[in-house]
């Protein structure tokens, strides 16, 4: 049995938001491409990542939300028919287009099914190759390339859903995961653990105050030797206290030195190191049980590279 999951879709490569945009289809590219290279992907059981449903998103997010997304994704194809332009804005930064709709279902129809096979038993591990990513998405609300929160709706649905008592979340992207934070904060069954680059977008994180998150902001320019000190001292101890039954792993790989889209300084083998940490607390609480979906990383090669290393460590490669 291959141990560790691999969750993707076509649909997650039909979600674009313009040209020029780093969120783009040619990350998953990157990332097959790496995975291909290597060997690494031939010791993966593959699987198609199902559309999530409704009720399942509404775990995470309030069905006002979901209803908007939905009826913006409608009017947007109405509007093309008639003429009109091709996306469709939530922020400055992000958009939707006809294709938006299906592949945020897949990202966190990817994250529901890893939840279901892991559980189960048929995987050890898993990690979901998936867009649009999660975790600046809001409870209510869409935003930084985000429109649903993948992790944080698996996080509910193993505990809503499968009666799972306690489940930690792991963050790991330079951005600080505001979207995660909204959902989670103050559950107590849910210990959220993230390092970010700060002063950085979306500038939260450093005044958090729930019992439950154990927010590490880092100044830019720090290097791996400094995050695996700051992991040890601060997210190490709590995750051992939580003693959580599953861990859901927000990898976001923009915190490489070679990613434009943020100034810290990890290469691959801090992502290899950090993922072997989290597979011990696993190995001790949570059954080996460990979920993990793709957030940031937009340098494609070092992001391939970085991903290739994660996924060495979940499989034992």
């Amino acid at each position: 049995m291959n141990k560790t999951g691999y969750f993707t879709h076509p649909d997650c490569r039909k979600h674009d938001m313009g040209q020029g945009h780093p969120e783009c289809a040619q990350r998953l590219d990157a990332i097959e491409d790496r995975l291909l290279i290597s060997g690494v992907g031939d010791a993966l059981d593959r699987r198609e990542a199902p559309l999530a449903s409704l009720g399942d998103l509404e775990l995470a997010h309030g069905r006002m939300h979901v209803a908007a997304l939905r009826g913006l994704s409608d009017r947007l194809a109405e509007d093309i028919l008639a003429g009109g332009p091709e996306h469709a804005q939530i922020d400055p930064d992000t958009c939707m287009n006809t294709g938006t709709w299906n592949a945020s279902l897949r990202a966190a129809g990817a994250a529901l099914a890893a939840t279901d096979a892991v559980i189960a038993g048929e995987l050890e591990n898993a990690f979901c190759a998936a867009r649009p990513p999660g975790h600046h998405a809001c409870r209510d609300k869409a935003m930084g390339f985000c429109f649903f929160n993948n992790v944080a709706i698996a996080a509910k649905y193993a505990l809503a859903r499968h009666g799972l008592q306690r489940v930690a979340i792991v963050d790991f992207d330079v951005h600080h995961g505001n979207g995660t934070e909204d959902i989670v904060a103050g559950d107590a069954r849910i210990l959220m653990v993230s390092f970010f680059q700060h002063p950085f977008y979306p500038y939260g994180g450093s005044q958090s105050d729930a019992g439950n998150l154990v927010n590490v902001p880092v100044p830019a320019y720090t290097k791996g030797p400094a995050v695996r000190e700051l992991i040890e001292a601060h997210w190490i101890p709590r995750l051992e206290a939580h003693r959580p039954e599953m861990i859901f792993i927000s990898a976001g790989f923009d915190a490489h030195r070679e990613d434009d889209l943020g100034q810290m300084g990890l290469v691959e083998q801090d992502y290899a190191w950090i993922t072997d940490r989290i597979k011990d607390v696993a190995r001790r609480h949570s059954k080996k049980r460990i979920v993990s979906c793709l957030e940031g990383g937009y340098a494609l090669s070092a992001l391939g590279r970085s991903v290739e290393a994660h996924i060495r460590v979940l499989a034992d490669i």
